[in-house]
């Protein structure tokens, strides 16, 4: 962030962001793979599972085949050549590779050695199917899922050989063998590419939430700096400006973002209704982000820098209708013309924060804002059929600090001047004028 401060106000200091420290490189150990294991990241403790699961799929069968028996018996000497070899191809191929640096050239060359040893020691024991299903799990690593389709496959062709008989086929048999293999290689296949793209939509949930905490967090660091710039200021009109600024950005975009976190967390269950919510929350926070650097920089509304009071209007609108999921419309009558910057500042603060108020305290069903040109004065209205209030409870009384005093402020200091109508049960009416001056302009026309 930059040290531009307002202008009119001594410079501060920005408060520094929180140093980040660099990843610290893994060094793959038995006491990672341990920490791996029992850690919170059940993604970690998944891979440090398939570590150490083909030797449980190879010590199972030789267990059994010492205390049961079975062929392997008659080919002691055979048994005793291969298990070395799957025990060294094992060990250098899976054990000591980290599962984070594993690659998909690496992962397939090791199934296939894998699959392969499997199928020799088969033809010794057919116990030896149990350590042949590792290669299901090897295949999780292959992708994208055609290589995790023929991973698959290859695996299941080996792990279903034993009830094939290669010398006397059958047509029953053949199809037999290969219906039991198409359904089984799908039947995992799917499994995975659902697991993969569940673990890709938690992941870019969990990116979202990360960078919500970030805006949010600059937010906070942007409130700090405008609270001390505040508190330098030459005197207390200036110390009020600022503070009516921080209310009109920070305070009211971190109210529409807590309602929106609030209305995910009531659906959270439900990713397709909280991701709309969390999306909304992510487009405030930026916002405010920008309205907040804008404070800093020039106390300028964001919508007013890139178009003219009228389509700012609009598009305020339609954005406080879509957060909040009450209809509101914007009409705009008269010729529009050009009005000083502090006029059009003023009469946009005070649509905003009628909104905002609307949103907070109205309970409203619908809400009309008008911005009428009447030649020699801009009007602009804003109408609820909601709550409504007496005047012995304003909402500036009900905690707001910063509402219609606020908004009378800002007029004033453009010439203009606020109205307000309500009573309770009867909605509120919040009408706003200013004087268009002896300069005034049709939009689009230029000086000179």
């Amino acid at each position: 962030m930059s040290d531009t401060t307002a202008p009119g106000t001594p410079a501060v200091a920005a408060v520094p962001a929180r140093p980040t420290d660099p990843p610290r490189p893994r060094r793959w150990s038995p006491r990672q793979w341990r920490a791996d294991l029992t850690g919170p990241d059940w993604t970690l403790r998944f891979e440090a599972a398939l570590v150490a699961l083909p030797w449980v799929l190879l010590t199972v069968p030789l267990v059994l085949g010492q205390t049961l028996g079975g062929p392997g018996e008659r080919h002691p000497a055979g048994l005793l050549a291969v298990l070395p070899v799957v025990v060294a191809w094992v060990y250098l191929g899976h054990t000591r590779v980290d599962p984070l640096r594993r690659t998909v050239v690496g992962a397939a060359v090791h199934l296939a050695g894998l699959l392969a040893l499997s199928a020799v020691l088969i033809r010794y024991d057919d116990l030896y199917v149990i350590f042949a299903i590792a290669g299901f799990f090897h295949s999780y690593h292959l992708r994208p899922w055609p290589f995790t389709a023929s991973a698959v496959l290859a695996t299941s062709l080996v792990v279903n050989s034993l009830a094939f008989s290669p010398l006397e086929p059958t047509l029953r048999s053949v199809g037999m063998f290969v219906a039991v293999v198409a359904v089984q290689s799908a039947a995992i296949t799917g499994g995975y590419v659902f697991s993969v793209k569940e673990l890709e939509r938690h992941a870019r949930q969990v990116d979202t939430v990360r960078r919500l905490a970030e805006a949010l967090a600059e937010n906070e660091r942007l409130h700090v700096l405008l609270i001390e710039q505040a508190r330098h200021a030459g005197g207390a009109d200036e110390r009020r400006r600022l503070a009516g600024e921080i209310h009109d950005t920070l305070a009211q975009g971190l109210t529409g973002i807590i309602t929106q976190v609030q209305a995910a967390q009531r659906v959270w269950d439900d990713p397709r209704r909280a991701r709309p919510h969390v999306d909304r929350a992510l487009g405030l926070a930026r916002e405010s982000l920008g309205e907040a650097r804008r404070s800093v920089q020039a106390l300028h509304p964001a919508e007013l820098v890139e178009s003219r009071l009228p389509e700012a209007l609009a598009a305020l609108t339609r954005r406080w209708s879509a957060d909040n999921d009450i209809p509101a419309e914007c009409d705009v009558t008269g010729t529009p013309v050009m009005l000083p910057p502090a006029a059009e500042i003023a009469l946009f603060r005070t649509a905003q924060e009628s909104l905002t108020n609307v949103a907070r305290h109205a309970r409203a069903g619908r809400v009309g804002v008008t911005l009428s040109y009447t030649g020699d004065t801009v009007l602009l209205d804003v109408r609820d059929d909601g709550s409504g209030f007496s005047h012995d409870a304003a909402p500036d009384e009900a905690g707001t600090g910063f509402g219609l005093a606020g908004m009378r402020r800002r007029l004033s200091g453009a010439g203009g001047e606020l109205t307000v109508e309500s009573a309770p049960g009867e909605g509120t009416a919040i009408s706003a004028a200013v004087p268009v001056g002896s300069n005034g302009l049709p939009v689009g026309s230029h000086e000179g």
